[in-house]
């Protein structure tokens, strides 16, 4: 997947270890292994700039692959389950259509689009009155999330999928004539004290902003005060400190202000149209922090009618024909998904390579650059890729994780080894993984 430095202008001369791969219809152990390598690209570049030199990168298939299912081994405790009861598919009158429902406010959108009681039994029966097409429509007219299983044919029919498919993989916005200020960096431990304004959520944000602590940022997750993500902060808060703030509030919106203001980096997973409507649009950071340089996500892309949806990975996997294509590769009777979540990962992975390649550009007195990126554009990628004839990986094992028990406040816990290896940067995260909102909203 040469497109992925290519995107990111990275040399893409990184080394892959290991064999077998994740069982799918579309290459997602290759998908895994480059996105995973455009963070080590990033991070040798950066290091380069930083006058360390050349160094050597490689990637573990296997572990790379593991990465994009859970990296943590919870000892004596378990995960809460990753899904609400009512989340799922459902046959509609002509296909099937998938309900997101794991957000209150997006169970009772569901609910009052279907018009049925809260049992999984009538919400299967009201939508299969319905044509798919108008389930969907319904669902998020009412505010909340939901899909149609499209082909990957009808996709690119769709005026989205035309519009997503046009879109470059990484969208790099005009650079800005200005100097980033000095964090600290050393060439082995590059990111150390960098400052990285968080504000994303389920799952590919996340994944980009616990890229970054492993080079040593210091991260600072903005949760809602009403957030939770039970199933997700063991495994994505690693080495961050999370807070909390009412962004519709004078107190909040002012403490905001001065966190961007002190931040390097700004990370952000909301919708393209959100920050606007909470009176912090472009213009206002560009006046507010134009030191700050910008890793932006949305679900289905930048331009077309669907630019400003809702989505999720499990979403755009039916939107974008793979959860289509997987049923026919399968012989199965219902949509078959990927079997990780790998949008969100490798998305995120795409977000860490291009943080670092516009940091490298930074040092290296190029100005400064903003980036923006889309599950639906990844969706893309990995459509053209299909899967090889590897032998399926075993399921993780003793030896994949780190002998280092992990205290998290939920119990102790092993890690995944690192996947990336970058020679002469050490990864290793400064802190365990934390409860959404266990620290103040203030820089470290």
């Amino acid at each position: 997947m040469k497109e992925i430095c290519q995107a990111l202008g990275l040399k893409g001369d990184w080394q892959e270890t290991g064999q077998g791969s994740l069982p799918s219809c579309f290459g997602v152990s290759d998908l895994a292994s480059a996105s995973v390598a455009s963070v080590g690209e990033g991070a040798a570049a950066l290091r380069a700039a930083l006058g360390g030199g050349k160094a050597e990168v490689s990637v573990d298939r296997r572990l790379a692959s593991l990465w994009f299912s859970f990296s943590i081994d919870p000892h004596g405790w378990q995960l809460p389950p990753a899904w609400d009861d009512l989340a799922g598919d459902y046959r509609a009158a002509d296909g099937w259509i998938k309900l997101h429902t794991n957000a209150p406010h997006h169970r009772a959108a569901a609910i009052r689009a279907l018009g049925c009681a809260e049992t999984r039994e009538d919400v299967a029966r009201a939508a299969a009155r319905w044509p798919a097409s108008e389930v969907e429509a319904a669902v998020v007219a009412e505010g909340g999330v939901a899909a149609e299983m499209r082909s990957i044919a009808a996709w690119g029919r769709h005026p989205q999928g035309a519009a997503v498919i046009a879109e470059p993989l990484v969208t790099w916005e005009e650079t800005r004539p200005a100097t980033i200020s000095d964090w600290g960096a050393t060439p082995d431990r590059p990111l150390r004290g960098l400052r990285v304004l968080d504000l994303t959520r389920i799952l590919a944000g996340p994944v980009a902003t616990r890229a970054l602590a492993g080079f040593g940022a210091d991260v600072l997750r903005i949760d809602p005060v009403d957030w939770e993500e039970p199933s997700l902060a063991p495994d994505v808060t690693l080495g961050k400190h999370c807070a909390r703030l009412d962004l519709r509030t004078p107190e909040g919106r002012a403490r905001f202000d001065e966190l961007l203001a002190g931040a390097d980096l700004f990370v952000n997973g909301y919708r393209p149209d959100a920050l606007e409507r909470l009176g912090l649009g472009a213009g206002w950071r560009a006046r507010v922090a134009p030191q700050v340089m910008e890793i932006r996500l949305s679900a289905y892309g930048w331009t077309g009618p669907w630019a400003l949806r809702r989505g999720y990975d499990s979403l755009v996997q039916m939107s974008a024909g793979i959860a289509a294509a997987g049923m026919d590769w399968a012989g199965a009777d219902r949509p078959t998904p990927l079997p990780v979540q790998a949008l969100d990962h490798a998305t995120g992975y795409l977000m860490a390579g291009a943080a670092l390649a516009a940091l490298r550009d930074a040092v290296a007195g190029r100005g400064l650059r903003n980036a923006r990126l889309s599950l639906a554009r990844t969706a893309a990628l990995l459509a053209q890729y299909p899967a090889d004839d590897r032998a399926p990986f075993p399921k993780a094992g003793e030896a994949d994780y780190a002998q280092a028990i992990e205290t998290t406040p939920w119990g102790p816990a092993r890690r995944l080894r690192p996947a990336l290896s970058v020679a002469g940067v050490p990864i290793h995260w400064d802190r365990p993984a934390c409860e959404l909102g266990s620290t103040a909203p203030a820089w470290p």
